[in-house]
Parts: structure tokens; C-alpha cells; sequence
């Protein structure tokens, strides 16, 4: 997603689809979907302005194109307008595009306006769409730790962990849920054997978790919380139309 909430006793740093480099993804285009040159091409170079004008001018003349306003949903998001990123997301879903990779974005948009419960549906959908993405499930962790539904969120993290097990956000994550639950030896061990390895947000979560640990230590927060995935999933096409 791309902010999140904080835990018990840790502190967000950011969580909506805010990426973690491991679950950037460019998946191919449905065939059937015809994208504009130039519209893309600006997508491409991360020009939102342009990309959504262009984008905005195609639909004008192809308004049933799914693919064209999941890119324009894709641009706005990244320009900040979450609004209009879900309305086209939504928009592409109703004309039949179903994609996991569009749910994850749309779960991460929801997000972004703390919209939790939308945002776990969107997630949920995008791990039935395609079970093997880790993105979907680290995710949807992510949002279920905000809503401290901590069982649903320990379960997802473990799938995430099972599809990517040397990313060190899913682990570091893995240990805030541990903590969040009390489980504050699992975090423990996580987070040395992060530490361990150089992972900077391990080493600040593992400094404070002795602190909460030693005798006569009050409720301390955790706040070096690996972000959510911090770029939203890219969502180019491979066929291109004028």
C-alpha cells in the first residue's frame, strides 16, 4: 500500500504499494488490449503529466479500452490522485480486466486513504488471481498488521516469506508481527539474525526490542519498520496502437 499504520509497541515508516525492489514486477499485456505509442511511452518515463493527458485523449475515442484506464489509473496514482486512480481502476475491472496486478494496485490505492477494508478485499482478490506473487501477500500482511488482525497477518507474511525467502522486508516484518503478538523471542531471533546480515532496520528494531526486554523497561515503540512496497506494480503493455 503505500503508508501504513503503526503496531503495539512499533512505528510504520510508510505503507502502500511503496515497494520493496524484490516485488517490482512489468507483467505482459492482455492481447486482446490495444495500448497508445506514445501514451506508454510517457508512462514509460515516469512523465504522469503527459502520460495522463495522452492517456485522457485515447479514451476519449476508445472508451471501452480496460488496459488504457488501468494506465491511466496507474498514472494519477503516481501523481498523487488517488481518487481518480481508483475510479479507473475500477473502471478497467468493470470492462473485464482481471489482473493480479491491477488488484494490488487498486488494494494499494485504497490504502493510501486508509480505506482498510476495501483494501484487503482488493489484495485478497489479487493472491486468488495469482497465489505465487509475493507482492500480493506481503501486502495484504501489511494491512491486516494495520488493522491488528495479527493471525490473518502472520499467516500472509508466511506465505510471502515461503514465495521470497531472502527478501529482508518480509522477514523484518515477520518479526513485528511476532512482536505485535507478544511472541517477543521470535522477533528476537529474526531480528539478530538481520542484524546479523547488515539489515539496518533490524539492527534499530533489535536494539529497542532489548531495551523493551530489560528489567523495568516501560512500553517502548519500534520504529524502523521496513516500508511497504513503495512503487505501485508497473503496468505497461507490450502491444501498441495509435
Amino acid at each position: 500500500m503505500r503508508r501504513t499504520g503503526a503496531a503495539a509497541c512499533l512505528v510504520a515508516a510508510a505503507i502502500l504499494i511503496f515497494s520493496c525492489p524484490a516485488f517490482s514486477q512489468s507483467p505482459a499485456a492482455a492481447d486482446e488490449q490495444i495500448c497508445n505509442v506514445r501514451a506508454d511511452a510517457a508512462l514509460g518515463l515516469e512523465d504522469y503529466p503527459t502520460a495522463i493527458k495522452l492517456h485522457r485523449d485515447w479514451l476519449r475515442f476508445h472508451p471501452n479500452d480496460a488496459l488504457a484506464h488501468y494506465h491511466l489509473g496507474f498514472a494519477y496514482g503516481m501523481a498523487g490522485r488517488s481518487a481518480e486512480e481508483i475510479d479507473e481502476y475500477r473502471e478497467a475491472v468493470v470492462l473485464g480486466l482481471h489482473r493480479w496486478d491491477l488488484w494490488v494496485n487498486l488494494g494499494l490505492a485504497y490504502g493510501a486513504r486508509g480505506e482498510w477494508t476495501q483494501a484487503a478485499a482488493a489484495l485478497t482478490q489479487a493472491t486468488r488471481l495469482d497465489p505465487a506473487q509475493a507482492a500480493a501477500h506481503f501486502n495484504l500482511a501489511l494491512v491486516y498488521e494495520a488493522e491488528q488482525r495479527l493471525g490473518q497477518a502472520l499467516a500472509e507474511i508466511t506465505i510471502a516469506r515461503q514465495l521470497a525467502p531472502q527478501d529482508p522486508a518480509i522477514e523484518n516484518t515477520r518479526a513485528i508481527i511476532c512482536a505485535e503478538t507478544g511472541d517477543l523471542r521470535c522477533a528476537l531471533k529474526l531480528w539478530t539474525q538481520q542484524a546479523r546480515a547488515g539489515y539496518q532496520p533490524a539492527r534499530a528494531n533489535l536494539a529497542l526490542l532489548r531495551r523493551l526486554m530489560s528489567p523495568g523497561a516501560g512500553l517502548a515503540r519500534l520504529i524502523a519498520r521496513s516500508p511497504l512496497v513503495t512503487e505501485r506494480q508497473r503496468a505497461m503493455c507490450s502491444s501498441q496502437g495509435e
